[in-house]
């Protein structure tokens, strides 16, 4: 069973803590088929990336910008019948001491608020969103940040990631990985340190060092 010493846990959002995978695909399969866009590609670079570099990847002639306000938008008023919480999520980040967990997402921070309520988990006092940074997943950038402002090294931050590009920003910052296989299968997630098929797999102690303990198996 593998063992991971760590200060500090970075959440990852959609897929981890709140299980969105199939919001997320519908919103922007609606968007792409309104744009006259190959749904199916962008599905399948949309995950974990931010909203505003998929659609200057495939649609360079759109107002971007503009463009994720209205998926924003979308996405925060049809979480109905598409969002829930993930199992084990609200007991899992129940077990880690206050101000030892933060949450680093590729959505906005309106988005990203509304879905962990929505969710019933509460918002952690380091929420690192897509308005928070100049690079998002898979650069470091976002983990480095969540790090930066839990106050710890970022070689002492383990991360909860289901994507691989989520994965590869942790990666990039120097962080161990554990992947959850809620959006990929655990072949694409094979740079992960360690693999899980659901939250409940995954164990943390408190020692008496001051540090934490998280299990997988």
């Amino acid at each position: 069973m593998p063992t991971f010493s760590c200060s500090a846990i970075l959440f990852d959002l959609d897929g981890v803590l709140a299980d969105s995978t199939r919001a997320v695909d519908r919103e922007w399969r609606e968007w792409a088929q309104q744009k006259g866009l190959d749904g199916n590609a962008i599905v399948a670079i949309a995950h974990g990336v931010r909203a505003i570099e998929v659609i200057q990847r495939v649609a360079p002639h759109l107002d971007a910008e503009a463009e994720v306000r209205e998926l924003e938008r979308r996405e925060v008023d049809h979480q109905e019948g598409g969002v829930c919480v993930m199992p084990g999520a609200a007991a899992l980040v129940g077990s880690i001491p206050e101000g030892r967990w933060g949450v680093v997402t590729s959505g906005t921070r309106s988005l990203a608020s509304a879905r962990l309520r929505f969710c019933g988990l509460p918002v952690p006092n380091v929420l690192v969103t897509a308005d928070d940074v100049a690079h998002g997943k898979p650069h470091p950038e976002p983990y480095l940040k969540g790090a930066e402002r839990l106050g710890f090294d970022p070689a002492d931050c383990l991360v909860v990631e289901d994507a691989p590009a989520g994965i590869e920003s942790a990666r990039a910052g120097g962080m161990k990985v554990v992947g959850i296989t809620s959006t990929y299968a655990a072949a694409k997630l094979a740079e992960a340190d360690a693999v899980v098929q659901r939250l409940g797999q995954i164990q943390i102690r408190f020692e008496s060092t001051g540090r934490l303990a998280v299990s997988t198996p």
